[in-house]
């Protein structure tokens, strides 16, 4: 299925590269510094889309002598960069502008032309369909590297949102309200950097799935005949895979091979109903009334 990640990857890179050409060519002929803002971050697009298809197609290699349990979390690797870059085009952006508002002089603003209006709204169309067919992918093959490049294309459409309309009040007599949209971009691109930086950070420290999937596992786990109760159970997120520890309770006058077909069940059944889960380890106990007598 990375094969799929892939494709709209590349896909979308190509998009990106016509897309910062033409808002280029839009914000220098029409003087427009939102216009140029938008621009540099498609090209941004660009380059963290590559880091994209670096990630997925290195998570997705088999386990080999040096990483026994697999590669998953370097796709979460890939996503602090693409986090790393959207921030770092997020503060040169907010700086540019911020000096055109506060450093330049009024009389020195320039109003820009309609071809960086019109380049603003045809982005935002562009950018909003690049979301959702990069986010329907990611969906399918559960990629939180390319959710996140879904989510940089969704921060662009939103940075032309801004652009369009600074431009629109520049152009209806306040010419500082370009800027002003070059710093309005920056605070969408730096508030999703922080976003997809947090959720890899969490995929690469063990931590436990939510309380409704644990509950979904327990629920499952008690269903099935000859589990008596459940002792403990853990989970721990790696990259976009999940690990599944559990402690099962069964009559302790069962027999070995009755004992591991209970807990063989259990672990078909955990994987079959949570395609998530890479692996899962289930213990059996007797159960505490067959200890105690």
């Amino acid at each position: 299925m990375d094969n799929l990640a892939v494709r709209v990857s590349v896909n979308t890179i190509a998009v990106n590269v016509a897309l910062s050409v033409f808002k280029l060519f839009a914000g220098v002929s029409s003087n427009s510094g939102a216009m140029l803002s938008d621009a540099v971050h498609s090209i941004s697009d660009v380059f963290s889309t590559v880091v994209v298809i670096i990630g997925v197609r290195v998570s997705g290699r088999c386990a080999d002598e040096k990483h026994q349990y697999g590669h998953e979390r370097f796709e979460s690797i890939a996503a602090v960069l693409l986090a790393v870059m959207l921030g770092a085009v997020g503060i040169g952006i907010g700086y540019g502008g911020l000096r055109r508002i506060f450093v330049t002089e009024a009389a020195d603003r320039t109003v820009p032309g309609k071809l960086a209006l019109a380049a603003a709204i045809f982005s935002i169309l562009v950018k909003e369909g690049m979301y959702w067919y990069t986010r329907g992918a990611s969906k399918k093959i559960n990629s939180g590297a390319l959710m996140a490049d879904a989510w940089h294309h969704r921060s662009d459409a939103f940075s032309s949102v801004g652009s369009f309309m600074g431009i629109l009040g520049a152009r209806s007599g306040y010419p500082v309200l370009d800027p002003a949209a070059g710093v309005a971009i920056c605070c969408f691109i730096l508030k999703a950097a922080v976003e997809i930086f947090v959720d890899a950070v969490r995929k690469m420290t063990d931590e436990a799935c939510d309380d409704e999937t644990i509950k979904r596992i327990e629920a499952l786990i008690i269903g099935q005949n000859g589990v008596m109760g459940i002792d403990s159970l853990q989970t721990r997120r790696f990259g976009e895979r999940v690990y599944v520890d559990v402690e099962i309770s069964a009559d302790g006058n069962s027999t070995l091979s009755e004992s591991h077909g209970i807990a063989e069940r259990v672990h078909d059944e955990i994987e079959a109903a949570f395609p998530a889960v890479k692996h899962c380890m289930v213990h059996v106990n007797p159960a505490k009334n067959d200890i105690i007598s």
